[in-house]
């Protein structure tokens, strides 16, 4: 069949596929379940575990979980017994570790229970088959640490790495083949000589000394309040884009790369701002429930559901949980997506841009801090001018975004990123912060030290329906304790009621390292403020309100410049943003480069101690030698599709041209019409030749001669490849709109965007 019959077929098929339905659980009475009956029954929690166990050995447990003593061989005995029992009685025949490499997704070794117990005898060995789940394989196990990526930090032949229990993280019991099901442990993942390999160390350690920074200088502020655990909570906002699976399958660039490298956008796409919010398609809806009802089980707490901005492009979005939680939780999310689409002959696509001229995705990260006593420390409250300490941790964030920004924009960093950040869609690379009207104000009046503007009185605006007037109230910031601003859709980071919403981060990626990035930056504005608080106490028992107003005025002034109220998008910003000195970083890999600069080295490795100096090179080394790896991918498969299918498409289209033009003029009809399009297209062939043998000559050099300093191999790549992968795809997009539909082999956007 030829690529437009494998088309044609493949929207047929898409059309008359048969929709699968799923049965949704019901009681024994009949009568649907609740959601709440159904969260969580396939996870070991800690009150199955407590049931499970007895109370001395939990009692064990809880201790170890809070860092009190560490987990004896006893007690990991008993809940690995305890949890083979409870998976195995859910159809698990094998478990896993289950972990987080640094390549942007998990991984796991599948082993079974089934073990063989040998006795030997007169007659000759007796061999028992017996299920068996030890603490020592609870704990830990060994997959081969040299096929992940590992910077250098280790040679290739040095294969012994860990994967360790996560403690703080629950089991789980996820389907596997045949109705059989696997046990999932989640676990850290680190080396032979205990250097972090994963995502998830690096977080775990951020969250514990984020927890003590912010503890001790709660502590100081309010000596009653007793807190002795503060933790970070995090909300992932994940969008994504479904096409049809055959449509996929005939796609060879959404295949290798996640994005399509040629590709003309339909008449009607976005432009009509009808899709957001819109119904969304039954197919799609189909999965996305079946996808909620297996979130369920896991107690994965998804809670909003809808169509995004372009055609194609949804969002699902959790209930907050603790960050490290709430991590495992998105990158399960991602992986059940994945799997559910399939059944419904869907293919879900993460990547950033997946469709050049449309929306791209990204991931909301919505960040706050909370006591054990259940306070949001980023709560404004009703009055947030005389909430010293709201103010406070506030301005900690705040001076975490202006001393090490330039972090942040590493943490958001990659190849596929970069097609959406600064595209009208996404924040520029600029970081800055949005906190609204009203916060503005609270923070200038005291900076100023003159009352505070009112904000509380609600405008009216009258409005007349059928004869009735209605009151609508357009109260911009009234003193309530949710929704004090406006939301600023182009902010990087932007405050939204009572939490921050890391705007930037890529839909693809993982949550773990700007989560990481960002713990770890404010633990040092923290420790920063405290010290400043302690030295304005003096000999004092506790700090006044002048001690509190005296620190708060000190870095309202030092971190107005990171503040920006306006349009992100806009070109007068990035004029502003040099002005005030916020460093504009444009490329992925100019940003890995702060990553080993003295003052951030020195903040990471020293200062919270959340990484050791060879593990942060050994992650600059990575997310190098990851970014050029994936431009050459991606010009590889570019060189294929338009050497393979584009141009000899070209060829046929003009052969048929050629050949029809003869036989016209042979019978004496005028072929004019026929020669003019050949002549339209053959310069538009002859482009795409030049620039695809461009592009074939730059990939060699870059491929051939690779620099040893991996940044410069990166940056080569950006600066060398990265222009005539664009270049090769808008000459190729010319001529998918001048070429014969019958002649073009590859499904054009509207089959794949508009074919759910």
């Amino acid at each position: 069949m030829t690529g437009y019959e494998l088309r044609k077929s493949a929207l047929v098929s898409a059309s008359i596929a048969p929709k699968r339905e799923i049965q949704y659980p019901h009681k024994p009475d009949g009568k649907p379940k609740y959601s709440s009956e159904i969260f969580g029954e396939n996870v070991f929690t800690l009150k199955t575990m407590a049931k499970a166990l007895p109370k001395p050995i939990f009692a064990s447990f809880l201790k170890q979980r809070r860092g009190r003593q560490n987990l004896d061989k006893t007690t990991a005995d008993s809940i690995a017994h305890a949890v083979r029992i409870w998976a195995m009685d859910r159809g698990a025949t094998h478990y896993t570790h289950w972990f987080q490499p640094q390549t942007g997704t998990t991984a796991e070794k599948h082993d079974a229970f089934l073990s063989l117990v040998s006795n030997f005898t007169p007659g000759g060995e007796e061999v028992t088959p017996i299920d068996q789940f030890s603490g020592s394989q609870l704990l830990q196990s060994e997959p081969d640490a040299s096929s992940f990526p590992s910077g250098g930090m280790r040679s290739t032949f040095e294969a012994r790495g860990y994967t360790i229990w996560d403690t703080s993280s629950s089991m789980f019991v996820q389907n596997g083949p045949n109705g059989t099901a696997i046990l999932y442990i989640p676990s850290v993942y680190i080396s032979y000589n205990g250097d972090a390999l994963d995502e998830k160390t690096v977080l775990l350690r951020s969250n514990d000394v984020l927890s003590r920074a912010a503890t001790e200088l709660v502590n100081l502020l309010e000596p009653e309040s007793h807190v002795s655990h503060v933790y970070t909570t995090l909300g992932t906002e994940q969008e994504f884009f479904m096409v049809d699976r055959t449509m996929y399958a005939l796609r060879p660039d959404l295949k290798i790369t996640g994005r399509t490298l040629v590709g003309q956008l339909p008449p009607r796409h976005q432009q009509l701002e009808d899709h957001y919010f819109g119904r969304i398609p039954s197919r799609v809806m189909s999965a996305i429930s079946e996808l909620e009802l297996e979130c369920l089980r896991l107690g994965i707490p998804i809670k909003t559901r809808h169509n995004e901005v372009a055609p194609g492009q949804f969002e699902v979005a959790p209930i907050f949980e603790e960050a490290s939680v709430a991590v495992d939780h998105n990158l399960l999310t991602m992986d059940i997506l994945h799997k559910v689409a399939h059944r419904h002959n869907l293919r879900v696509l993460f990547h950033e841009k997946p469709f050049k001229g449309i929306n791209g995705s990204g991931k909301h990260c919505n960040w706050a801090i909370a006591t054990d006593r259940g306070e949001n420390l980023l709560d404004p409250t009703v009055r947030p001018e005389t909430n010293f300490r709201f103010i406070i941790f506030l301005l900690a964030v705040l001076r975490a975004l202006q001393e090490h920004a330039p972090l942040l924009r590493v943490a958001i960093s990659s190849s596929s990123n970069e097609h959406r950040l600064g595209a009208q869609e996404a924040p520029p690379g600029i970081i800055s912060a949005f906190l609204g009207d009203q916060l503005n104000e609270v923070l200038d009046a005291i900076e100023q030290d003159r009352p505070m503007k009112n904000f509380s009185v609600p405008q009216f605006q009258s409005i007349k329906v059928g004869g009735t007037v209605l009151d609508v109230k357009v109260s911009a910031l009234p003193h309530i304790t949710r929704d004090l601003t406006d939301r600023n859709r182009t902010s990087p980071f932007a405050f939204t009621g009572n939490k921050f919403e890391f705007r930037a981060v890529g839909s693809k990626q993982s949550p773990s390292f700007p989560v990481t990035v960002l713990n770890c930056a404010v633990t040092a504005a923290i420790r920063e403020i405290t010290a400043e608080l302690r030295g304005q106490i003096g000999s004092k028992q506790r700090a006044s309100d002048e001690d509190k107003l005296a620190v708060i005025r000190k870095y309202i002034k030092l971190t107005k410049g990171v503040r920006f109220e306006g349009d992100n998008y806009s070109e007068a910003w990035t004029q502003e943003a040099e002005r005030r000195g916020l460093p504009n970083i444009k490329s992925a890999p100019e940003a890995f480069t702060y990553l080993i600069k003295e003052k951030h080295v020195n903040m990471l490795t020293k200062e919270t101690a959340i990484f050791t100096e060879s593990e942060l090179r050994s992650r600059y080394h990575i997310l190098n030698e990851r970014y050029a790896k994936d431009i050459i991918i991606e010009a590889e498969t570019l060189k294929a599709i338009v050497g393979q299918q584009i141009l000899p498409a070209a060829f046929e289209y003009r052969k048929s041209l050629a050949e029809a033009a003869a036989s016209l003029k042979t019978v004496g009809v005028e072929a004019a019409p026929e020669v003019d399009t050949l002549q339209e297209l053959t310069p538009l062939v002859a482009c795409l030749q030049t620039e695809y043998r461009k592009l074939i000559a730059a990939v060699d050099a870059c491929v051939e001669h690779p620099s040893e300093d991996s940044n410069a191999h990166a940056m080569a790549a950006c600066k060398d490849v990265v222009p005539l992968i664009a270049s090769v795809r808008n000459a190729a997009d010319a001529l998918e709109v001048a070429v014969a539909d019958k002649f073009w082999p590859l499904p054009k956007y509207t089959e794949l965007l508009l074919t759910i």
